[in-house]
């Protein structure tokens, strides 16, 4: 396991319609949610993660990883990789995968906690899921792209 390098990280939610963004620094190793990027257009999903980088001039990129309860992969798992994948060609950037398997539990009891409740979740949800995902990958870097 490759030792996590300082700095500030930006993790995905990913989804095929939205993917929710976090930020945080790795010496703080406080998480926050930043931005849902609503839309399937690859040209203008990356187009928005290229203007979240240039803003925040993240380290490293971390990608949650999708997997049934049990660990086994499927089909979101694959196109969460080739995210992940494409994500390194183009920015150049260390991507970190993680096991996001409890972090749709963790984002809803965190907006739960916030006293976000009902419909008024679902805007919410893809970033802060990438919050919760950005928390594990500080608690376990888990494996580098």
């Amino acid at each position: 396991m490759s030792a996590m390098p300082e700095g500030c990280a930006l993790a995905f939610d990913f989804g095929e319609r939205r993917i929710g963004v976090a930020v945080g620094d790795t010496l703080l190793g406080i998480p926050h949610p930043l931005i849902t990027i609503d839309t399937e257009i690859n040209d203008a999903r990356f187009a928005a993660i290229a203007a979240l980088i240039a803003e925040w001039r993240p380290a490293q990129l971390v990608v949650g990883l999708p997997m049934h309860i049990d660990g086994t992969e499927h089909q979101m798992t694959q196109l969460a990789r080739r995210f992940a994948n494409r994500l390194k060609g183009r920015y150049g950037l260390p991507v970190w995968l993680v096991d996001e398997r409890l972090t749709s539990v963790v984002a809803e009891s965190m907006l739960e906690e916030a006293g976000v409740r009902g419909r008024k979740q679902k805007p919410a949800l893809d970033q802060v899921a990438a919050q919760a995902i950005l928390l594990t990958w500080f608690e376990h870097p888990g494996q580098a792209v």
